[in-house]
């Protein structure tokens, strides 16, 4: 498996692009699915994920081609026909969002079969959310050696559905699956990440009726068919947030083009009171620290519109060389202190208690061997790796690669020493 390794104590000085946002362009390209015209995404990632997600898609019927256009790399989806309205365990394993083809395929041809996604790392997340907002809408579903079976042959139909807790996931399937539904849904205790909006905004471009997409109740009013459109993804508020929490640790001036300042908020705030300079305007944010240490800063996970929790890690790899002692608390996923033992080989002082962490900062971090467990976990070491004394090296970055693009690069066009040691033993 591929390593990164790190030299720590290069100032990082320079501009970095943000790409577009993982989380919104699995599920843009599961929208495709709702139509037989072509979909073309602009701002497209080129992840893992989204490879794999094209794979799936194939097999259902999709025709998937990556080509760079003026505005970047971008990727045309066509789904004249469902070829297939079975997504099997080896490749729905292999990825929880895969999951949201049900709705789309139930949707446009009244019949499904995918797997249930299995476990995950960073918690249980199940998927019962999902299901009950399905049958809500009239789909029978049925459980079965591992797999879901959903049927709704005479169409679905509109309904009220209200989460007993906010599931972005499970927000993101019911706006998939209702947008052909007969009549209104009404979705309420909606999420209201970026992600959301993104979403109802391709979908609206495709011809379907969502309104309140970024509150807390969204109506859809269903639609007979979906047409072609050409919607350009979100920008990466979790790429922004990490490149903004990397130059904090490394220290210098960077500056984050083609990011939204209003998607990551709460984290700016944070990283004021730690005492880092920013400044933003509409499509830009830049981050200046010179010299002096950091402040300790206690922070809580919530959803959108406070600090997410997929930049938990990160904040936490900051903390770990700042002045005094913070408090995390992790209100949204039950195992996702993974990687305090990763970060405690690089010399933090951190200890945990249940859904609370402490974190001590420490006059220094040291350079080691350690392993990424997961993919916000694995992009915390290599922030931590900016400032550790001598050479980190994160084995498995086979997470990071789900998540980030080019990340190496990235880093290293702004003076980071890092480099990919690759599996035959070549580095670039």
């Amino acid at each position: 498996m591929d390593r990164i390794a790190i030299v720590g104590g290069a100032r990082l000085e320079g501009e970095i692009p943000i790409s577009g946002a993982k989380n919104s362009a699995i599920k843009l390209m599961a929208a495709s699915l709702l139509s037989d015209q072509p979909l073309r995404l602009t701002n497209m990632p080129r992840l893992a994920d989204t490879r794999f997600l094209g794979r799936l898609l194939s097999r259902l019927g999709t025709q998937v081609t990556e080509t760079t256009g003026a505005d970047g790399p971008e990727t045309v989806l066509h789904a004249p026909e469902i070829i297939s309205a079975l997504a099997p365990y080896d490749l729905v394993r292999q990825m929880r969002a895969s999951f949201n083809v049900l709705g789309p395929l139930l949707a446009r041809t009244g019949h499904a079969k995918v797997s249930l996604p299995g476990g995950c790392s960073i918690g249980a997340r199940p998927v019962d959310l999902h299901l009950k907002a399905l049958e809500a809408l009239g789909a029978r579903i049925d459980l079965h050696e591992g797999y879901v079976y959903a049927q709704a042959p005479r169409g679905l139909q509109g309904a009220e559905i209200e989460f007993p807790f906010v599931s972005v996931g499970a927000t993101e399937h019911t706006l998939l699956a209702s947008v052909l539904a007969s009549g209104v849904t009404v979705i309420r205790n909606a999420a209201r990440e970026p992600e959301i909006v993104d979403l109802a905004d391709c979908l609206n471009a495709m011809g379907a009726k969502v309104e309140g997409a970024g509150t807390d109740v969204i109506h859809v009013t269903g639609v007979a068919s979906l047409h072609g459109a050409t919607h350009a993804v979100v920008p990466d508020r979790i790429e922004t947030g990490t490149y903004a929490m990397a130059a904090a640790m490394a220290g210098g001036e960077v500056k984050l083009t083609g990011a939204r300042a209003v998607h990551v908020s709460a984290l700016l705030d944070m990283l004021v009171k730690t005492g880092v300079d920013v400044a933003h305007d509409a499509d830009s944010i830049t981050l200046k620290r010179n010299g002096a240490r950091l402040k300790s800063v206690d922070l809580t996970t919530d959803p959108y519109p406070g600090f997410a929790t997929d930049l938990q890690a990160q904040f936490m790899a900051l903390m770990s060389l700042a002045d005094g002692e913070s408090v995390i608390r992790e209100t949204i996923f039950e195992n996702r202190f993974m990687h305090v033992p990763e970060l405690s080989r690089l010399g933090a002082d951190i200890s945990v208690h249940g859904a609370e962490a402490r974190v001590r900062g420490v006059e220094a971090l040291t350079g080691a061997q350690v392993m990424a467990t997961d993919l916000r976990a694995s992009v915390s070491l290599v922030i931590a790796g900016l400032a550790a004394k001598g050479e980190t090296v994160v084995n498995r970055v086979y997470h990071l690669d789900r998540g980030f693009e080019r990340l190496e690069e990235k880093l290293g066009a702004c003076g980071a020493n890092i480099r990919r040691i690759r599996e035959d033993g070549e580095e670039s």
